[in-house]
């Protein structure tokens, strides 16, 4: 007689009550923890990792009441994905046959820039996919790499990051999709949904407010008052859950005004379920429940940490068990934890396991690439055509002032800088050869790439090359810069190839642990840079980076440099297809269309800010500081030209309806290429202060040379609710001013309206998004 649970006929909820109820204590705790075979190997990929790598028991006894959760069976060493697909499905045979109710492991994977895994796409990194404006490509994306991982035999992939860059000098601000939460939200809404249409179950993450800790420092504290929290924060996770229908959620590491996320019911369980109504799985981020205790200080034992934990609304400890085991057993048995608190959080595990088919009768371990038995390609021409499609359409031309941009006759061409011969200088802290393969310098890359002096020697093939490292990405070391500015003299331009290169906890200058004190360009590039400068040959920067760093000292002569750059190129690590995607930018093959997802700064020092700021926040006569950037919010240059005219709207604006706002956009240039149309909301009177300006919608517009199309926002009342005195979010009446551009200080119309009708209270079901229509004319 088949068991309830086992019948795919009978409703999801009464198969997982059945199950339940057949469970002992230890066996549900067991569906409650992850494990992680490889913990001990190599150096740390997660915070502490080497201090909680307790010997575990032999896998047998270990895994006999069961196991919730797989971790990282691909993305800890480099294996062979066929290798790695059987040694998954051995694995989960021996599970199923070793317990008493054969429930298989959930086999989770790092996701962020593609499947983490050897030989897989290494796509841009998520602060590219913010500068590409383009939704509709960061979907297809995440689909294809859920497809990618599904094939493998993986059920859920820890991405996307929702976290909203408040500071630049975080490591992880490369692992953000930028500075404003609709940019955030819509971009990380789109993955979201792109992994789950593959049947991955897509993790939003960190929950919430991980980006904002003091100083930029990983892990350090956040000082936030609860309407920026509200405002700027908590949008993009609402986003990812409605619109991307994500089914996990991660927490911060970050306490928020003393309080640990990650043992926080007030935010995982009454804002996150009651509010929001998610019914999904919260997964730890790792070691999360043992830093209750050993790093926030809030639990005094791995049981204490535990009994927080689980009553805050973690269901699942990550990566391997040490609180959500025996010593939540114990505290279960004397009565301290109610085991209703255990069941709960069974009862959110085994609904997922079920909705993904893991509890059917009849299940079978093996995957689709097991089942074909033939060598598994991660990185196929498809994949690789997206990477670039991705990368090329990240790379914002941030200046061109001599117009020296395309390079039209390339002649002597010296490409110099520490990021000119170095294939990791394209990739983030969380592709896998910055993620692990630098860990096994014996193994190869795993796929094909180019460095940037590649590229260029491939996009100008009759260009007499030169080149020269100068220094190192960090450290003091200058004895190279001679040899640079030598080889760089003799050149008809220079090409100054600086950057970051992305590692984790301080093996890096961006990346996990990576932070920056400043946002000086790291080690002596700077000084590289002055010399190049100084020589007279037109410089052109190019920047491979994990944040925006300082300008202003380069663009300003008055401040000590003798010339500027004749143009600069910011690619945010732009990935496998990245040093090609910029190369073609600077020979004119790929019209730029990059737009800045985080302003770049004028000065490194001070605390730095995002375009997001009220009045009082931006330049004036009561400080001696001006926080004006460099480059601003959305700003990005092309080859083209795009006249912005036709601008309408209505006169009235309802507080519980919507106003319709257009423009004509024309390529007023000789080329195709795409532009950004931004619609920005000012509130000028508010009963409390509200950012100047804020993005609330955008559409990438591409068009033939001399085309024309119209561009028509939807913009509902919702959009401009904001949280009020009373912590409620309101939507006020009163005049509002809605702007139109191609950045937030490129300002082409502006247009003040009255939002009519009484205020009203709005709640997670209002309106998220503007949608936006465009009419060829």
């Amino acid at each position: 007689m088949l068991n309830p649970w086992a019948d795919p006929g009978k409703p999801t909820g009464e198969r997982v009550a059945a199950l339940l109820a057949e469970l002992t204590l230890e066996e549900k705790l067991a569906q409650l923890v992850g494990v992680w075979v490889g913990i001990s190997e190599g150096e740390e990929v997660a915070p502490a990792q080497h201090e909680f790598a307790e010997p575990l028991p032999p896998w047998d006894e270990l895994t006999k009441p069961g196991l919730g959760q797989l971790t990282r069976v691909f993305g800890t060493g480099p294996v062979d994905p066929l290798v790695g697909a059987k040694v998954l499905a051995e694995t989960q045979r021996k599970l199923v046959a070793n317990t008493r109710f054969g429930i298989p492991a959930m086999a989770h994977e790092e996701c962020l820039s593609g499947f983490t895994a050897w030989q897989a796409t290494v796509f841009p990194t998520p602060l590219a996919w913010g500068a590409s404006f383009d939704p509709e490509t960061v979907e297809r994306m995440a689909r294809e790499v859920g497809l990618a991982m599904r094939d493998v035999g993986v059920h859920q992939g820890l991405a996307p990051v929702l976290d909203v860059s408040r500071d630049p000098r975080w490591g992880r601000t490369e692992e953000t999709i930028g500075e404003d939460p609709y940019l955030v939200g819509l971009l990380g809404a789109a993955y979201t949904k792109g992994l789950e249409s593959s049947g991955i179950v897509a993790t939003l993450k960190h929950f919430a407010g991980y980006s904002a800790s003091r100083g930029g420092r990983n892990h350090a504290p956040v000082h936030m008052g609860p309407r920026e929290f509200a405002d700027v924060v908590l949008p993009p996770f609402e986003m990812a859950l409605r619109l991307g229908g994500a089914r996990s959620v991660m927490n911060s590491y970050a306490e928020v005004d003393g309080v640990p996320p990650a043992s926080d019911p007030a935010l995982l369980t009454d804002l996150l379920r009651e509010q929001w109504g998610f019914t999904g799985v919260v997964v730890a981020d790792y070691f999360a429940v043992s830093f209750l205790e050993t790093a926030h200080g809030v639990a005094g034992s791995p049981g204490e940490a535990a009994a927080l934990a689980l009553a805050a609304g973690i269901d699942v400890e990550l990566p391997s068990v040490r609180c959500y085991g025996e010593p939540l057993a114990e505290l279960v048995r004397s009565g301290e934890v109610d085991e209703a608190l255990v069941d709960r959080a069974v009862t959110r595990v085994l609904t997922q396991k079920c909705e993904l088919g893991l509890l059917d009768e009849g299940w079978q371990p093996e995957s689709p690439a097991v089942l074909r038995g033939e060598p598994v390609d991660l990185d196929p021409p498809a994949l690789r055509d997206l990477a670039r499609t991705m990368a090329e359409r990240s790379v914002v031309l941030l200046d061109n002032a001599a117009d020296v941009l395309p390079l039209r006759d390339a002649g002597k061409l010296a490409v110099v800088g520490p990021c000119a011969d170095d294939l990791l200088a394209l990739m983030g802290c969380y592709a896998f050869p910055n993620h692990v393969g630098v860990q096994h310098p014996e193994v190869a890359l795993g796929v094909e790439m180019d460095t940037m002096l590649e590229a260029v020697r491939k996009e100008f093939p009759a260009a007499a090359v030169t080149t020269a490292k100068g220094c190192e990405v960090d450290g003091d070391d200058r004895s190279g810069i001679e040899d640079a500015v030598a080889v760089a003299r003799e050149a008809d331009v220079v090409l100054a190839v600086l950057g970051d290169r992305a590692g984790l906890f301080g093996r890096g200058t961006s990346g996990e642990g990576c932070d920056a004190e400043d946002l000086t360009l790291p080690g002596v590039q700077g000084e590289l840079l002055e010399r190049l400068l100084a020589l007279g040959v037109p410089v052109v920067l190019v920047l491979l980076t994990g944040r925006p760093y300082a300008l202003g000292k380069y663009l300003e002569p008055a401040t000590g440099v003798n010339s500027r750059p004749a143009a600069v190129v910011q690619a945010f690590f732009p990935g496998e297809e990245g040093a090609g995607a910029v190369a073609g930018v600077l020979s004119g093959r790929v019209n730029p269309s990059g737009k800045l997802p985080v302003q770049v700064p004028r000065g490194s020092g001070g605390q730095p800010t995002t375009y997001l700021h009220p009045p009082l926040g931006g330049p004036g006569g009561v400080s001696s500081v001006d926080p004006s950037p460099a480059y601003p919010f959305g700003h990005g240059l092309s080859y083209t030209t795009f006249e912005l005219s036709d601008f309408a709207a209505g006169a009235q604006f309802p507080a519980d309806g919507e106003i319709e706002v257009s423009c004509l956009v024309r390529n007023t240039g000789d080329r195709s290429g795409a532009e950004v149309v931004q619609l920005y909301l000012h509130d000028p009177v508010a009963s409390v202060t509200r950012p100047v300006r804020q993005l609330v919608g955008f559409a990438r517009v591409e068009l033939e040379a001399g085309a024309a199309t119209e561009v028509t926002f939807r913009l509902h009342a919702d959009r401009t609710s904001f949280t009020g005195r009373d912590g409620k979010r309101i939507v006020e009446t009163g005049d509002v001013v809605l702007q139109v551009g191609c950045s937030s200080q490129d300002i082409r119309w502006e247009h003040s309206v009255p939002l009519t009708g009484e205020p009203r209270v709005v709640g997670h079901d209002r309106v998220l998004v503007t949608p936006v229509t465009t009419t060829a004319r």
